[in-house]
């Protein structure tokens, strides 16, 4: 995928930009604004076993998988294993509750970060951001319920 080798330092924008055009929650944004995003979103190494957030932390940021998987668990309960493309701790871009769920690097992972702080600051300049956002939330939560 966009990380060949391990040791490869960080990807390009153009990279991250299609990227995140891949990534369901972003799949409804004009690339034009994917740029905007990308320019904010870091990339962080994982490796296996590490924890990237704990159940009660304050949510701060969103992260997207790009290479590896990530377990979310509440204690010995596996809620979900995600894996590359996939995004977890969206709920934190809109709000600063509590984490539900601890989230623990299961391989060497390669993430990328959003923060609240910074994602807000783009959904003030582009509404139309948060209304993709909005969009994809709402479908996942209608799903869950059915």
């Amino acid at each position: 995928m966009l990380v060949a080798d391990r040791g490869h330092d960080m990807i390009s924008t153009v990279e991250k930009v299609l990227f995140l055009k891949s990534i369901d929650i972003f799949s409804q944004i004009p690339g034009e604004d994917l740029t905007a995003i990308a320019l904010i979103s870091n990339e962080e190494r994982r490796d296996q076993g590490d924890e990237i957030f704990a159940e009660g932390e304050s949510g701060d940021a969103l992260y997207l998988v790009i290479d590896g998987k990530v377990r979310v668990h509440k204690q010995d309960r596996v809620i979900a294993e995600l894996g590359e493309r996939e995004c977890f701790g969206e709920m934190a871009i809109l709000d600063a509750a509590p984490r539900m769920a601890t989230v623990t690097a299961v391989d060497d992972t390669a993430l990328l970060k959003i923060t609240r702080e910074d994602f807000q600051e783009i959904m003030t300049e582009k509404p139309e951001i948060a209304m993709g956002i909005i969009k994809v939330l709402t479908r996942r939560l209608r799903d869950a319920t059915r």
